[in-house]
Protein backbone atom coordinates (compact mmCIF):
# COMPACT_ATOMS: atom_id res chain seq x y z
CA UNK A 1 0.00 0.00 0.00
CA UNK A 2 1.40 3.39 -1.01
CA UNK A 3 0.64 6.83 0.36
CA UNK A 4 1.59 10.17 -1.08
CA UNK A 5 2.50 13.14 1.08
CA UNK A 6 3.54 15.93 -1.28
CA UNK A 7 6.37 15.70 -2.46
CA UNK A 8 7.19 12.24 -1.01
CA UNK A 9 5.86 8.74 -1.70
CA UNK A 10 5.77 6.19 1.12
CA UNK A 11 5.17 2.43 1.10
CA UNK A 12 3.58 0.50 3.93
CA UNK A 13 5.66 -2.71 3.85
CA UNK A 14 4.76 -6.25 4.97
CA UNK A 15 6.73 -5.84 8.21
CA UNK A 16 4.34 -2.97 9.06
CA UNK A 17 6.98 -0.27 8.65
CA UNK A 18 6.40 2.80 6.52
CA UNK A 19 9.38 3.44 4.23
CA UNK A 20 10.29 6.37 2.02
CA UNK A 21 10.26 5.49 -1.69
CA UNK A 22 13.48 6.68 -3.30
CA UNK A 23 13.73 8.16 -6.79
CA UNK A 24 16.16 6.60 -9.28
CA UNK A 25 18.61 9.48 -8.93
CA UNK A 26 19.23 8.81 -5.19
CA UNK A 27 19.37 5.00 -5.22
CA UNK A 28 23.10 4.77 -6.04
CA UNK A 29 24.01 7.20 -3.23
CA UNK A 30 22.00 5.20 -0.69
CA UNK A 31 23.56 1.91 -1.80
CA UNK A 32 27.04 3.42 -1.54
CA UNK A 33 26.33 4.71 1.95
CA UNK A 34 24.89 1.41 3.20
CA UNK A 35 27.69 -0.65 1.64
CA UNK A 36 30.75 1.55 2.16
CA UNK A 37 30.28 4.03 4.98
CA UNK A 38 30.20 3.57 8.77
CA UNK A 39 26.90 1.68 8.81
CA UNK A 40 28.12 -0.58 5.99
CA UNK A 41 31.18 -2.77 5.98
CA UNK A 42 31.42 -4.16 2.44
CA UNK A 43 28.96 -6.92 3.23
CA UNK A 44 27.01 -9.01 0.75
CA UNK A 45 24.06 -7.79 -1.24
CA UNK A 46 21.58 -9.28 1.25
CA UNK A 47 23.08 -7.35 4.17
CA UNK A 48 23.38 -4.20 2.08
CA UNK A 49 19.71 -4.33 1.08
CA UNK A 50 18.78 -5.06 4.71
CA UNK A 51 20.73 -1.94 5.75
CA UNK A 52 18.81 0.12 3.19
CA UNK A 53 15.53 -1.16 4.62
CA UNK A 54 16.73 -0.46 8.18
CA UNK A 55 17.44 3.13 7.14
CA UNK A 56 13.79 3.44 6.10
CA UNK A 57 14.19 3.49 2.31
CA UNK A 58 12.51 1.38 -0.37
CA UNK A 59 12.31 0.94 -4.12
CA UNK A 60 10.90 -1.99 -6.10
CA UNK A 61 14.21 -3.23 -7.52
CA UNK A 62 16.19 -2.81 -4.28
CA UNK A 63 17.49 -6.38 -3.97
CA UNK A 64 18.45 -6.63 -7.63
CA UNK A 65 20.22 -3.26 -7.51
CA UNK A 66 22.06 -4.17 -4.31
CA UNK A 67 23.24 -7.44 -5.89
CA UNK A 68 24.42 -5.64 -9.02
CA UNK A 69 26.17 -2.94 -6.95
CA UNK A 70 27.99 -5.42 -4.68
CA UNK A 71 29.12 -7.74 -7.48
CA UNK A 72 30.44 -4.90 -9.64
CA UNK A 73 32.03 -2.76 -6.93
CA UNK A 74 35.72 -2.71 -7.83
CA UNK A 75 37.19 -2.48 -4.32
CA UNK A 76 35.28 -5.55 -3.10
CA UNK A 77 36.26 -7.55 -6.16
CA UNK A 78 39.98 -6.79 -5.68
CA UNK A 79 40.08 -8.11 -2.12
CA UNK A 80 40.66 -11.68 -3.22
CA UNK A 81 41.19 -14.57 -0.85
CA UNK A 82 43.34 -14.62 2.24
CA UNK A 83 46.78 -16.13 2.00
CA UNK A 84 48.73 -17.92 4.71
CA UNK A 85 50.71 -14.77 5.53
CA UNK A 86 47.49 -12.82 6.21
CA UNK A 87 46.28 -15.23 8.87
CA UNK A 88 46.70 -14.46 12.55
CA UNK A 89 48.45 -17.18 14.54
CA UNK A 90 46.16 -18.95 16.96
CA UNK A 91 47.02 -18.96 20.63
CA UNK A 92 45.54 -21.38 23.07
CA UNK A 93 43.32 -20.08 25.84
CA UNK A 94 44.31 -21.04 29.35
CA UNK A 95 41.36 -22.64 31.11
CA UNK A 96 41.35 -21.60 34.74
CA UNK A 97 38.85 -22.53 37.43
CA UNK A 98 37.62 -20.16 40.07
CA UNK A 99 40.25 -19.44 42.78
CA UNK A 100 42.99 -21.16 40.73
CA UNK A 101 44.85 -18.02 39.67
CA UNK A 102 45.49 -15.06 41.97
CA UNK A 103 47.17 -11.71 41.37
CA UNK A 104 48.96 -10.20 44.36
CA UNK A 105 50.62 -6.85 44.99
CA UNK A 106 51.31 -4.16 47.57
CA UNK A 107 49.78 -0.70 47.35
CA UNK A 108 51.37 2.28 49.02
CA UNK A 109 53.01 3.77 50.96
CA UNK A 110 50.03 5.79 52.07
CA UNK A 111 49.85 8.38 54.86
CA UNK A 112 50.15 6.65 58.23
CA UNK A 113 46.83 5.44 59.59
CA UNK A 114 46.89 3.55 62.90
CA UNK A 115 50.55 2.77 62.19
CA UNK A 116 49.81 1.13 58.80
CA UNK A 117 51.44 2.31 55.56
CA UNK A 118 50.61 -0.39 52.98
CA UNK A 119 47.73 -2.46 51.65
CA UNK A 120 48.42 -6.02 50.49
CA UNK A 121 45.87 -6.97 47.86
CA UNK A 122 45.12 -10.32 46.20
CA UNK A 123 42.48 -10.80 43.52
CA UNK A 124 41.15 -13.97 41.90
CA UNK A 125 41.41 -13.64 38.11
CA UNK A 126 38.16 -15.47 37.33
CA UNK A 127 35.66 -14.28 39.94
CA UNK A 128 37.37 -10.94 40.69
CA UNK A 129 37.12 -11.79 44.40
CA UNK A 130 39.37 -9.47 46.41
CA UNK A 131 41.18 -10.17 49.67
CA UNK A 132 43.09 -7.30 51.26
CA UNK A 133 44.84 -6.41 54.53
CA UNK A 134 46.55 -3.30 55.86
CA UNK A 135 50.11 -3.69 57.05
CA UNK A 136 52.99 -1.70 58.52
CA UNK A 137 55.66 -3.09 56.17
CA UNK A 138 55.87 -4.49 52.66
CA UNK A 139 58.09 -7.52 53.09
CA UNK A 140 58.00 -11.24 52.31
CA UNK A 141 57.06 -12.21 55.88
CA UNK A 142 53.78 -10.27 55.58
CA UNK A 143 53.06 -11.96 52.23
CA UNK A 144 53.62 -15.46 53.67
CA UNK A 145 51.32 -14.77 56.62
CA UNK A 146 48.69 -13.29 54.33
CA UNK A 147 48.79 -16.28 51.98
CA UNK A 148 48.54 -18.76 54.86
CA UNK A 149 45.77 -16.95 56.75
CA UNK A 150 43.67 -15.47 53.94
CA UNK A 151 44.18 -17.44 50.72
CA UNK A 152 45.31 -20.99 51.45
CA UNK A 153 43.06 -21.51 54.48
CA UNK A 154 39.93 -20.23 52.73
CA UNK A 155 40.35 -21.18 49.06
CA UNK A 156 42.97 -23.95 48.99
CA UNK A 157 46.20 -24.06 47.03
CA UNK A 158 46.01 -22.01 43.82
CA UNK A 159 47.63 -23.15 40.58
CA UNK A 160 49.30 -19.78 40.06
CA UNK A 161 50.05 -16.62 41.99
CA UNK A 162 50.95 -13.75 39.68
CA UNK A 163 52.87 -10.70 40.88
CA UNK A 164 55.06 -7.92 39.49
CA UNK A 165 58.08 -9.78 40.97
CA UNK A 166 58.94 -6.98 43.39
CA UNK A 167 61.60 -7.63 46.03
CA UNK A 168 58.98 -7.62 48.80
CA UNK A 169 57.31 -10.61 47.10
CA UNK A 170 60.52 -12.68 46.82
CA UNK A 171 59.46 -15.51 49.06
CA UNK A 172 61.82 -18.32 49.92
CA UNK A 173 60.19 -21.48 51.14
CA UNK A 174 62.13 -23.23 53.88
CA UNK A 175 61.47 -26.67 55.31
CA UNK A 176 60.11 -26.44 58.86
Amino acid sequence: MFSYDDPYLFKYCQDQIVRHCVPDSDQRKILEFCHLEACGGHYSSKKTSAKVLQCGFYWPTLRKDAYHFCTTYECCQKLGSMTRKDEMPLTSILVVEIFDCWGIDFMGPFPVSFGNLYILLAMDYVSKWVEAIVTRTNDAKVVVEFLKDNILSQFGMPRAIISDQGTHLAITFLKP
